[in-house]
């Protein structure tokens, strides 16, 4: 019937318009004023308001759609560029990046039906051994040096995660700092609590740790961020090690669609520690999370093959990154 009178339908799986590329692209052909929701699975008023404008926009994730998992998975390089000390993302130049992603990606590739998207980690704020001219122990590096590397990895289909190591001051912080970077469809967002320091610490002496509350402030923010400006979903990465390093983590704050949360276990050494790493940190974990997994070249005994994570690490994990 609505069709017979010139409105345009769009069949919506899960009730999220920003769940498909088709459906991406359908909300935007359409362009619509007025929109009827039939079915329960839409949600408030509200709620499916800020999703079709979302649409709207037709802009998409590398790999398609605007929801991230399921069935997306990313394998990135980690590190710092021009910084190969940090990590794999810091031994080539930016061209040289892409395609060092691009060719670890298409080995995960032939594993899986799943889209594997390239993605780099990057490393923005550097933990800093001493301290620095403003007495954090966290050198932060200049927004505008990483627009090149946001906007020839969004032309190149490799999403981009920003990692945060802030020493004495507070995640929040450091993470309005790089708004400008986050507003970028194709960039995410990363916590690394191991060096998160309180007043009197200092980096190596101890693990550092976040309590859930400024985990949450964090959440909330950054979902606020992408509604405002029609984003597709952000990655919001928990690095994650010891249970210790977050602090109530049963509290975290899963309501935000706007985000996908993960843990992201980055523990090494061999292979049955790590494993019992993972195991420990799922088994307290609040439902609904997606999985990262760290391959550390030199440290790991030994590193994990593509075929090896993919096989031996269960639940297949959702995001794999290489140090």
């Amino acid at each position: 019937t609505a069709r017979a009178a010139g409105i345009a339908v769009v069949t919506v799986p899960d009730g999220d318009p920003r769940a498909t590329s088709a459906t991406v692209q359908a909300v935007a052909a359409a362009a619509p004023q007025t929109v009827v929701a039939v079915g329960g699975a839409f949600g408030s008023a509200e709620d499916l308001a800020w999703k079709v404008r979302t649409a709207a926009t037709g802009v998409e994730l590398p790999g398609g759609g605007q929801v991230l998992f399921p069935g997306r998975r990313m394998v990135a390089l980690y590190g710092t560029p021009g910084t190969a000390a940090l990590g794999m993302l810091g031994e080539q130049d930016l061209p040289g990046s892409i395609a060092r992603a691009q060719q670890l990606a298409a080995q995960y590739q032939a594993l899986t039906p799943d889209v594997v998207v390239p993605a780099f980690e990057i490393i923005v704020t550097i933990a800093a051994a001493e301290a620095t001219p403003d007495g954090n122990y966290s050198r932060e590096l200049p927004v505008e040096s990483f627009v090149p590397w946001v906007e020839a990895a969004r032309d190149a289909g490799v999403y981009v995660v920003l990692d945060l190591q802030p020493g004495r001051t507070d995640f929040v912080t450091q993470a309005q700092m790089y708004e400008p970077l986050l507003r970028y469809p194709n960039v995410g967002l990363a916590l690394d609590p191991e060096w998160r320091l309180a007043p009197d610490q200092v980096h190596l002496r101890q693990i550092g740790s976040v309590g859930i509350d400024e985990v949450n402030a964090v959440s909330a923010w950054l979902a606020q961020l992408t509604r405002d400006n029609a984003l597709p979903q952000k990655l919001l990465i928990l690095h994650q090690f010891k249970l210790s390093m977050i602090a109530d983590r049963e509290r975290l704050d899963m309501s935000h669609e706007e985000l996908a949360l993960m843990v992201h276990v980055d523990g090494q050494g061999s292979q049955p520690a790590k494993q019992g790493t993972w195991n420990a940190l799922r088994a307290t974990a609040p439902q609904g999370l997606w999985w990262g997994w760290k391959n550390f070249v030199d440290e790991d005994v030994p590193m994990l093959t593509p075929e090896q994570t993919y096989g031996g690490v269960q639940p297949v994990p959702d995001f794999v990154s290489y140090q």
